[in-house]
């Protein structure tokens, strides 16, 4: 008798299962930011920017923004509401429940952060440019989406431990870019807002730990939260990341799964295919061809110290923070990943790309030159990671393994190979 485990495929099923592949989220980022970078330095760029600047919204809700905020303030809320459903499951299901096995990537993370934020500072007053110093924390994020996409395509064959070890550790690294964006570029706060703002969270995790919600009845709490979040001054997107950890990441009786689980697989397409290429088309379209042209933007200082934050700072960081935790220590790195898978992990880790972006926005709020020369930069930084990465990904997979690749004295248990499948 036929079983009906496996739901019949449809049109709607198929292009879900699409877009929720991890090469078809860093593939539309890489096209959106390509068709932004093309249209704004061809002879039709003004259109270009006359789109990015067309305002919609409520003036009376101080949301008559333009499209191009709407879709960093707005749709980039979607992305970061997956992040925090996803570091929810790694806290308490998943690579971050055992403290011991959290350590090593969550130090990695740290790593990863303070070397590229000391490297940009380092290069711009070595230049004498005080004033680029704000955007120190250009440099420090990972695009966990663009990341992974890039190790899906060229990781082929390497351990799944891999992958866990990126994912914890970007995880991490996007939890402490937003504690830095939260503290370093949010505005004056205006205390009543973001009293709203947290009541609306509050009741929003009352609600999602109810059997009988519906997601239609979570929504406008969590429009709420969003919009009273904005109007505080703290930025926007810090709303989507509280929503996203109150949401129960354990399975309840009678459950197929954790809400947090759902959530994320109904709402990753959407952030995948829609609201990170829409942010990328709007944020990555910076003109070369006007005024002093690329010679000018490439002459910034803050062009190389993000660069070399990324590229070098990342791998530096992540390699030199667990070198020294797992030589000083008893901690080691997880089973089937070894010292070498380090200097790709690294490179993968210098895909800034998303994050970067808005934060670039962030630090150079008002001044077009330096949000220019930091967005290339980091287009260029991410590109320089990305291909290094692939490159060292393949070098690395073709090497034979060790039968303890962590080395702690124990034999590594089978692992199984990274593939592209859908989350």
């Amino acid at each position: 008798m036929p079983h009906h485990d496996t739901p019949t495929p449809t049109p709607a099923r198929s292009l879900r299962a699409w877009a929720s592949r991890e090469t078809t989220g860093g593939a539309l980022l890489i096209a959106a930011a390509a068709l932004a970078l093309v249209w704004a330095n061809s002879p039709w760029r003004d259109a270009y920017h006359d789109v990015s600047s067309w305002t919609v919204g409520p003036e009376a809700w101080h949301l008559d923004l333009d499209l191009a905020h709407w879709a960093a303030d707005g749709l980039l809320a979607i992305f970061f509401f997956t992040v925090g459903l996803e570091l929810k499951h790694e806290i308490v299901a998943g690579s971050l429940r055992d403290p011991r096995r959290a350590a090593v990537p969550v130090i990695a993370a740290v790593g990863g952060m303070v070397v590229p934020a000391a490297i940009y500072l380092a290069v711009v007053t070595a230049a004498g440019d005080a004033g680029a110093a704000q955007g120190w924390a250009v440099p420090t994020a990972t695009d966990i989406a663009f990341a992974l996409a890039v190790l899906a395509i060229f990781g082929r064959g390497l351990p799944v431990a891999i992958r866990t070890f990126l994912l914890t550790l970007a995880v991490v690294d996007d939890l402490l870019a937003i504690i830095v964006i939260a503290v370093f570029y949010s505005d004056g706060v205006a205390l009543g807002a973001l009293a709203v703002s947290v009541a609306a969270v509050a009741l929003f995790a009352l609600l999602v730990r109810s059997p009988y919600v519906h997601p239609w009845l979570l929504w406008p709490l969590g429009l709420v939260a969003w919009g009273f979040m904005h109007a505080s001054g703290v930025h926007a997107t810090i709303a989507g990341v509280l929503l996203g950890l109150t949401v129960p990441a354990r399975a309840r009786a009678g459950a197929p799964g954790s809400r947090a689980r759902r959530y994320e697989h109904a709402v990753r397409p959407w952030s995948a295919a829609l609201a990170l290429p829409l942010f990328a088309f709007f944020a990555a379209g910076v003109t070369l061809v006007d005024g002093d042209g690329v010679g000018g933007v490439l002459g910034e200082p803050v062009v190389l110290a993000v660069v070399l934050g990324l590229v070098l700072g990342k791998v530096l960081g992540i390699l030199g923070a667990v070198t020294l935790v797992t030589r000083g220590s008893g901690l080691r790195l997880p089973e089937g990943v070894g010292i070498r898978d380090l200097a790709p992990v690294g490179l993968l880790a210098g895909i800034g790309f998303t994050v970067s972006l808005l934060i670039a926005e962030l630090a150079f709020e008002g001044d077009e030159g330096m949000v220019g020369a930091a967005k290339i930069a980091v287009l260029a930084g991410t590109v320089l990671s990305a291909t290094a990465a692939a490159v060292l990904l393949r070098v690395d997979a073709r090497r034979a393994r060790s039968a303890d690749e962590n080395e702690d004295g124990v034999v590594d248990a089978p692992q199984p190979a990274i593939e592209d499948a859908p989350r």
